[in-house]
């Protein structure tokens, strides 16, 4: 979808640039009928008339937009987005440009779209980023439609011309999983976050292959929504379960320190009666007791990349997908040989 111009509203009206200037800006130079109508037009067109300027100029937003489908309240306890848009700030300042951060309503994905839609009619940004990409995901077909420049920040969807960057979730996993086994470990639950998250099914399918490949003789996983208190009711339900796990694996950093303080409450000794290996390690990993052993990767590095990869589709460049560095495992003190029983 061409983004309107004051050139489109011109040719529809039949008047000068000039005149829908006037209009827009609600200066003199034209009639009150030729003013209402000029607006309408613009209306009808999807024009706003704080672009008008921009517009008419023909002069970039210098803007990225990302839009969340995530509670506000996640950008304060969750250290990957909070690091991801360092990342992100620190590439785009340096080209002069700003990052717009929208919070949508959890589960709508029509009205993440209409964002989209919205912030490009009214030439609010120059491209976008797509987070917690799903399979099948009608964001990539709806940007594209739309004509708006974006990059994914997770894996590829099939079909799509959408350039992606990601890392390969069944590489970390797989580390995850070879460690704990390597140390005696055969029965290991995962909590996961959202079912639906196309990284979710990747890590789902890497825990339960390499379980199996390397005799892990009881393995399950648990979907949660990345919080720490559905990570500590997951946990409690997993202590109760039999065969009880020995080792659990948390897809972030929240859900594995809350899960340690509901083993501690429970009488459960970490790392010698459960192991427990963190996702997306962040400093108060290594300031719980014990520190936690976890999967690390450079976030803010990723959201530098991802900021680079977007810049350069908004110049015009053919860029594909780019896979970027997995996240390996830091052993620390949370994770040990099982209890001989």
């Amino acid at each position: 979808m061409k983004r309107p111009t004051i050139a489109d509203i011109a040719r529809e009206a039949g008047v000068s640039k000039g005149a829908v200037s006037y209009a827009l800006n609600d200066r003199p130079g034209v009639s009150e009928s030729t003013r209402a109508r000029i607006l309408a037009i613009a209306d009808n067109l999807g024009f706003r008339a704080n672009a008008a300027a921009r517009a008419l100029a023909g002069a970039p937003a210098k803007v990225v937009g990302l839009a969340l489908q995530r509670p506000a309240s996640t950008l304060g306890v969750e250290p990957f987005f909070m690091e991801l848009i360092s990342g992100l700030e620190a590439e785009l300042s340096t080209r002069s440009y700003a990052l717009l951060l929208q919070m949508v309503p959890d589960d709508n994905t029509a009205a993440e779209i209409d964002v989209y839609r919205q912030w490009w009619t009214e030439g609010r940004v120059d491209g976008v980023l797509l987070c917690d990409v799903r399979a099948d995901d009608p964001r990539v077909p709806a940007v594209e439609e739309i004509g708006l420049p974006a990059v994914i920040v997770g894996p590829p969807v099939a079909g799509g011309g959408t350039a992606s960057l990601w890392s390969d979730d069944a590489v970390s996993v797989t580390e995850a999983v070879e460690h704990l086994a390597g140390l005696g470990h055969r029965r290991i639950a995962r909590v996961a976050g959202l079912a639906g998250l196309a990284h979710t099914a990747a890590r789902t399918q890497a825990f339960a292959e390499a379980c199996e490949r390397l005799g892990v003789t009881s393995f399950t996983t648990s979907w949660t929504d990345y919080t720490g208190e559905a990570g500590a009711r997951a946990t409690r339900d997993l202590l109760r379960s039999s065969p009880r796990p020995t080792a659990i694996v948390y897809d972030n950093d929240i859900m594995a320190i809350a899960a340690l303080a509901v083993a501690q409450e429970a009488g459960f000794a970490v790392p010698a009666e459960l192991s427990i290996v963190a996702w997306d390690d962040s400093p108060v990993c290594g300031l719980v007791h014990p520190p936690l052993t976890a999967l690390t990767r450079d976030i803010v590095a990723y959201g530098s990349h991802a900021a680079r990869l977007l810049l350069a589709v908004i110049g015009g460049e053919q860029v594909g997908s780019r896979l970027d560095e997995p996240a390996h495992l830091v052993v620390r003190g949370s994770t040990a040989p099982p209890p001989l029983s």
